[in-house]
């Protein structure tokens, strides 16, 4: 069995990591460390790849239909960053100046795009474990909720999929995504029809039942949803 939760020396790292003055993102790797299940689902998502597209000649026919140039290089194109990689323009997130040595852990839709960046709240997870494999018992979610991760994957979604003129989505706004319903059907986008709650969609990972460290239920309440359906890791 694989433990979701970190162990030994890995764990012993993420105690002695002071939280930075600024959240910031840290990178697949970080979260890979203590989630392998849901890393390896991850990697075999269009999340995954989805810095791949923005290169010349990838996807050219989905290019053309959006009247975009198929043989244009748009991996330094700030209008499209945003959304195909994890924390562009934000501390410790994607940026023009990122190392080659790091861009399978930023050119990515990677886990902190839904979850918050992690700087912070993953030290609570391993200081959370320790407490409970010493008889402190269970950790509320919301000290993770206080220290930035996000429990609203619905919005975290939406921040993209749903960032085009007349989407319907409050929180739409400049610049506005090519890729439209008007475009192409399969670019419209609904959370449960996605099933990105079960995390059998084309984007998220599978999702495998938590035990044991962290009780009660942050607002909004969707981690309840997915872990219903979740697998046992067991």
């Amino acid at each position: 069995m694989r433990s979701i939760l970190p162990i030994g020396a890995a764990f012993a790292i993420l105690l002695v990591a002071a939280p930075s003055a600024a959240q910031e993102f840290e990178g697949v790797s970080v979260c890979r460390k203590c989630h392998i299940d849901q890393a390896e689902s991850w990697a075999q998502t269009s999340h995954a790849k989805a810095f791949e597209s923005l290169k010349p000649n990838v996807k050219a026919a989905a290019k053309q239909k959006g009247k975009l140039d198929p043989a244009k290089d748009y991996t330094t194109d700030a209008t499209c960053l945003g959304c195909h990689t994890t924390g562009f323009g934000k501390p410790g997130g994607y940026s023009a100046a990122t190392p080659a040595v790091e861009l399978k852990n930023f050119a990515v839709v990677g886990c902190e795009t839904c979850h918050g960046a992690g700087s912070k709240f993953r030290v609570e997870h391993g200081s959370a474990e320790e407490r409970w494999k010493t008889g402190g018992g269970e950790t509320g979610r919301d000290a993770l909720v206080k220290l930035g991760q996000s429990f609203d994957y619905k919005t975290a979604c939406a921040t993209c999929h749903l960032n085009y003129e007349g989407s319907g989505w409050s929180g739409a706004h400049p610049p506005y995504k090519v890729f439209t319903p008007a475009v192409d059907p399969k670019y419209a986008f609904d959370f449960d029809k996605e099933a990105v709650r079960s995390g059998k969609g084309s984007g998220v990972h599978e999702h495998f039942k938590l035990k044991n460290v962290f009780k009660g239920e942050p607002v909004p309440a969707i981690r309840a949803q997915t872990q219903a359906d979740a697998k046992d890791p067991d």
